[in-house]
C-alpha cells in the first residue's frame, strides 16, 4: 500500500511538473506576441473573382434553365444514338464520327 501511494504521488508530481512546462512553453513571453502583431504586415487581397472584372457586366443575357435542360436532353439522345449506331456496326470509321450536337465543339 505503501508503494502504491508513493508511485501516485510520484505521478502527481510529474504530471504537475509537465502541466507548469507546458504552460510555459504556450504562453510564452507576455510582450513577444504584441510585438509581432505590430511588426506583422497586412497584406489586403482583392475581391476573388471568376475571370471577370466586378465592374464588367455580363455578356450574355441569362438563359432560362428550361432551355438548356431541352439542350441537354437533346445532346444525350443524339450520343445515345451515336453509341447505338456504333454498337450496330463497330468500325473505325463510326466510332470518329462527329455527332451533329451543337453542344461538341
Amino acid at each position: 500500500m505503501e508503494m502504491f501511494l508513493m508511485g501516485l504521488a510520484l505521478s502527481l508530481l510529474g504530471v504537475a511538473v509537465s502541466a507548469i512546462a507546458f504552460g510555459a512553453a504556450v504562453r510564452g513571453e507576455p510582450g513577444s506576441h504584441r510585438e509581432r502583431a505590430r511588426t506583422r504586415p497586412t497584406v489586403v487581397l482583392p475581391v476573388p473573382q471568376f475571370f471577370a472584372d466586378g465592374d464588367a457586366a455580363p455578356a450574355r443575357p441569362r438563359v432560362p434553365v428550361e432551355v438548356l435542360l431541352l439542350q441537354l436532353e437533346r445532346h444525350v439522345r443524339l450520343e445515345q444514338a451515336a453509341a447505338e449506331s456504333f454498337l450496330l456496326s463497330p468500325t473505325v470509321e463510326s466510332l470518329h464520327t462527329r455527332t451533329s450536337s451543337p453542344l461538341v465543339h
